[in-house]
């Protein structure tokens, strides 16, 4: 397993790689979830990369960017084991040299939600992952569901910008007691861990009810508010049923509608969706 740090070696790396080129972006502390993607890639592409890079522009100064959890030669210990044929380790000045000013502004589908309440953050995400596909030049990428709205912002992005590469989203992997894998699980104390429990419990009772034939949203999102409730320690940034392409808010149920939600468990702001299948 080929590491680069620098995108004119990398650039030199990929040449050598002429069949289809499965990516990963990440940030690092890999989970599951990430190894998911990793061997989904493995089995559908000939070759498989994996980046590993913090990306400043998606943090707010008030964010996590310098405790971010890393480690570095623990993540590519597990990637070398999944077969990754290379990965790249850029720094922030390699990815943002000096005089660097371009932002992908993706409309109207970055805008609510994570958009509402981390202005800029979709330009961060939109930004790098643009810069990715240009320097990795993948023919495909893999993302993880749980980060429902990223998947859709970056899928308009490919689609408008005309960036040849298939977007394939990944199922959310969760633990045995159900909590959605992420890296920031790694703040949470035991005590934090069982109360954000909570957050799959109240995507499974308004998955209950859909089954039963519950189609209103304002109804879904009452029975999910009041399940969080039942832990008065979470506090609700928002529950939201929406168009899996633009985002919006629906007024009646569709297939593939995402319910998601954003919930703080002690500092920790933890996310995870449910998509709707009739």
């Amino acid at each position: 397993m080929q590491v680069y740090s620098s995108i004119a070696e990398l650039r030199a790396g990929r040449r050598s790689f002429t069949e289809k080129l499965g990516f990963v972006p990440t940030m690092g502390f890999l989970h599951e979830g990430h190894l998911s993607l990793v061997r989904r890639a493995r089995t559908e592409c000939h070759t498989v990369a994996v980046s590993i890079f913090v990306n400043p522009t998606q943090f707010a100064v008030d964010e996590d960017l310098d405790r971010y959890p890393r480690a570095l030669e623990r993540d590519l210990d597990l990637l070398q084991k999944e077969g990754v044929a290379f990965v790249f380790t850029p720094t922030p000045q390699e990815m943002y040299p000096p005089g660097f000013a371009t932002s992908i502004d993706v409309g109207p589908v970055a805008q609510p939600l994570e958009g509402a309440l981390r202005p800029g953050h979709f330009a961060g995400v939109a930004t790098v992952v643009s810069k990715l596909f240009n320097i990795v030049q993948p023919t495909h990428a893999y993302f993880g569901q749980k980060d429902a709205q990223q998947c859709a912002v970056i899928r308009r992005m490919v689609r408008d910008l005309d960036i040849p590469v298939e977007i394939v989203i990944g199922d959310i992997v969760r633990s045995a007691n159900g909590l959605a894998l992420s890296s920031r699980n790694a703040y949470l104390n035991e005590t934090e861990r069982s109360r954000a429990v909570m957050l799959s419990a109240a995507l499974s009772a308004a998955s209950t009810e859909i089954a039963a034939g519950e189609r209103d949203p304002v109804r879904l999102r009452a029975i999910i508010r009041d399940t969080l409730a039942r832990e008065p320690a979470l506090v609700v940034d928002y529950v939201s049923i929406a168009d899996p392409l633009t985002m919006q808010e629906l007024d009646h149920l569709i297939d593939g509608a995402v319910i998601s939600l954003a919930v703080r468990v002690g500092a920790t702001r933890l996310l995870d969706n449910y998509v709707v299948q009739f």
